[in-house]
């Protein structure tokens, strides 16, 4: 990202999307890397104020923040409040005007653009629940909010933030997403005075579910986008805005490795179940929308898949009492036995982030590995933890 994004082009920022994965240690790491925060809710923000991380690099996103939440990020000091619905603006107003102060702000827009990834991970469709619908004239949700903004002495419109979909390879939907932002850029200035200064892409750029795959390129993304901005900008005499992305997945998605112990092996005709000790509580991103991994035998990772005669269809499955708890279907993996433990690969993103205490299933515990050493982040959860607060009247 530094190389090919913060240096390459002048005023850019990179702020990782905290959803993907947030610990107090992950959001140090994302300090000293030099990189901001994007937070959706009162747990993430206070998470991150927790460790220590600077108010001024954080942006609260979300499409329907609470008053608490606009609270603290208000009183907190967020560079940035993403505003995703007009009643927020005069929420923000309140606060700021309390803490006698001016609050940065973006507006979040839906470009319109149906993207091409799976519908649960589509964010920028004309009915999308995220975002100000795409509309520039008198009247529109749009127009009002800006012109609310721009006459308020508590708020300070910086510009606008999009985002189109996630676990996208090519460019595509973000070129015409940007394309239509411009061209509103354009009318903003003309029909209300109004210059954008600061544009944010959103994220969404694809990870790949298996370290023998060649990574997504960040360039692949980021180079179209910004000779498009600079070119059209040019075009149009526009000011060019601060360009700011928010990987999440594509940062962290290829650093996490979920291992599992194998509890049993159930052959069937035709089909095999290998069951482990977590599933859909730690990682239920298969039941949500179909999400793909690839998974070795810690004892030897490179052994080819067993052969299995006549195409026995291979699951790796959880715990939990569902039919849709499924890691992996038609697993590629070599002949294993009850004990032995599983690496699930690229699994860094939106697992841990996702788990949950299903059937009272404890939640993992995170390491952190670099060079040999290893570090507990989270500590997994004890029985304890599991009825902490859970009261018995």
């Amino acid at each position: 990202m530094r190389e090919t994004f913060l240096e390459r082009w002048k005023n850019t920022r990179v702020r990782y999307a905290s959803k993907a994965f947030l610990t107090r240690s992950m959001a140090k790491l994302i300090e000293n890397e030099g990189l901001g925060l994007d937070v959706v809710s009162l747990g993430e923000l206070y998470t991150a104020l927790s460790a220590g991380f600077p108010a001024e690099r954080i942006e609260m996103n979300g499409n329907a923040k609470s008053h608490e939440e606009i609270e603290l990020a208000v009183n907190s000091g967020v560079g940035r409040i993403i505003v995703d619905h007009p009643d927020e603006l005069k929420v923000i107003e309140k606060f700021s005007r309390e803490k006698n102060k001016k609050q940065k702000i973006l507006i979040r827009v839906a470009p319109g653009v149906d993207a091409h990834t799976h519908k649960y991970i589509s964010t920028g469709q004309t009915d999308s629940k995220f975002g100000f619908p795409f509309e520039v004239r008198d009247g529109s949700m749009l127009t009002e909010a800006i012109k609310y903004s721009m006459k308020s002495e508590y708020l300070d419109l910086k510009g606008l933030h999009f985002h189109v979909g996630s676990q996208l390879f090519d460019p595509e939907d973000h070129i015409k997403s940007l394309e239509k932002i411009i061209e509103v850029m354009k009318d903003l200035k003309t029909n209300l005075n109004f210059i954008t200064h600061e544009l944010n892409f959103g994220g969404g750029f694809g990870a790949v579910k298996n370290p023998s795959m060649p990574s997504v390129k960040s360039e692949t993304f980021t180079e179209p986008m910004m000779k498009l901005l600079h070119s059209d900008c040019e075009k149009y005499e526009l000011e060019i805005p601060r360009a700011v992305i928010e990987p999440g997945r594509w940062i962290i998605s290829e650093a996490g490795i979920t291992i599992y112990r194998v509890e049993n092996i159930k052959e069937l005709p035709k089909i095999t179940y290998i069951a482990v000790n977590g599933g859909m509580a730690d990682n239920p991103r298969f039941a949500l929308y179909q999400a793909e991994y690839d998974a070795v035998a810690v004892k030897n990772p490179d052994a080819p898949a067993y052969d299995r005669d006549g195409g026995t269809r291979v699951l790796i499955v959880g715990k939990c009492c569902e039919s849709g708890d499924i890691l992996i279907d038609n697993a590629k993996i070599m002949k294993l036995e009850a004990g032995d433990l599983i690496a699930l690969y690229n699994s860094g993103a939106y697992t841990f982030s996702m788990s949950s205490t299903y059937n009272k299933l404890q939640r993992p515990a995170v390491v952190f590995v670099e060079n040999g050493e290893s570090k507990l982040v989270v500590e997994r959860q004890s029985l304890e933890d599991i009825i902490r607060g859970d009261n018995l009247v």
